[in-house]
């Protein structure tokens, strides 16, 4: 689709849906969202209750970043909002978002989880975690670089290694080591898999429970999903099969994604866009992320919900998710040049 085309077909949608920049009121804000609307609806409602603002949400799987970029300045978008932290840094690098300038924020997000020109903020934290099997395994402790140890040859389940929640890991590590030692440690993990990669986190837990393999990593939020019930009972099973770890790199912490935000480059309801992320990351709004959606805060003192809090202490790893970012390309041809994924 050509950029004429794909700008006046952003256009008339968003002329449909009562978004056009001559609806710009400071008692709206328009919102372009790639998670599902209904996980963040709570929040939603509650910003409206405490503020009188009303929040519209425009769903888009994917292509968000491209059909901003079509509406140009006649956008009605004020908030862009993804999941993983390289989306987040594809919406600037494509020149759609502005300064997210506040010192509410910059408060309450510490500074490796934000970019460092304010360009997005996370929202919420999601860990990579070790899934292992509880009836074969006795783990207290684990590292990252330890999912490449011999010992483990056989028992390894994961999802692609081109899948985002990995790639954003396998950048870390490079950030961390350096390529060539994640090159090792990539086909040292690439040896130990029982199975070529593929499906959810959540199948790495069935696949445990099944036997196939003893150990993978899988995301915090899944665990919570699971071992409520809100999967359903053949998930719940698979959830209390598993013991969950916390790992860590080796002298650092947990590694983590993000659900974050982005104020978009020509917002027309921009103070009320900041207004909002502001309560995002409130401790109102942290509570209500961490009680609906199974995540961590990215506020220091909000509780977890009581299925995640059993989990242990989350001590997210200190490197900038920006200079983590830098690496996804690298991660990404590494899997491949690995041959990773089969």
């Amino acid at each position: 689709m050509t950029t004429q085309r794909l700008l006046r077909a952003a256009m008339t949608a968003a002329a449909a849906l009562g978004l056009f920049s001559g609806s710009a009121s400071a008692d709206q804000i328009n919102l372009y969202t790639t998670r599902e609307p209904g996980l963040i609806q709570p929040l939603i409602d509650a910003f409206k209750t405490k503020t009188g603002t009303e929040v519209k949400t425009v769903f888009m799987k994917d292509g968000l970043a491209e059909r901003v970029a079509a509406e140009g300045a006649n956008s009605p978008a004020d908030l862009l909002m993804a999941v993983d932290f390289g989306n987040l840094t594809d919406f600037a690098e494509k020149g759609v978002t502005q300064p997210l300038a506040s010192e509410a924020i910059a408060a309450a997000v510490p500074a490796n989880l934000r970019d460092p020109e304010g360009q997005w903020v996370a929202l919420s934290l999601r860990a990579r975690l070790l899934y292992a099997a509880k009836d074969r395994t006795d783990l207290k402790s684990f590292t990252y670089e330890e999912l490449a140890d011999p010992k483990w040859k056989g028992k390894v389940c994961l999802r692609s290694g081109q899948h985002p929640y990995n790639t954003a890991l396998i950048a870390a590590y490079i950030e961390k080591h350096g390529l060539e030692k994640a090159t090792a440690w990539l086909e040292g993990v690439e040896a130990n898999l029982a199975r070529k990669p593929g499906g959810g986190d959540r199948d790495v837990a069935r696949d445990i429970l099944g036997g196939l393999c003893d150990v993978g990593l899988g995301n915090s939020y899944y665990v919570g999903l699971m071992r409520s019930g809100a999967g359903g009972p053949e998930q719940k099973k698979w959830g209390e099969a598993i013991e969950v770890v916390l790992p860590t790199f080796e002298g650092g912490g947990t590694h983590v994604n993000v659900s974050g935000a982005a104020l978009a480059k020509h917002a027309p309801n921009k103070a009320a866009a900041v207004k909002f992320v502001e309560f995002l990351v409130s401790e109102e709004g942290q509570d209500l992320y961490a009680r609906a959606n199974y995540e961590y805060p990215v506020r220091a003192g909000v509780k977890v919900a009581p299925l995640i809090a059993e989990l242990g202490e989350l001590k997210v790893d200190p490197m900038p998710l920006a200079e983590i970012s830098k690496h996804r390309k690298e991660a990404s041809e590494l899997v491949d040049r690995t041959g990773f994924d089969g």
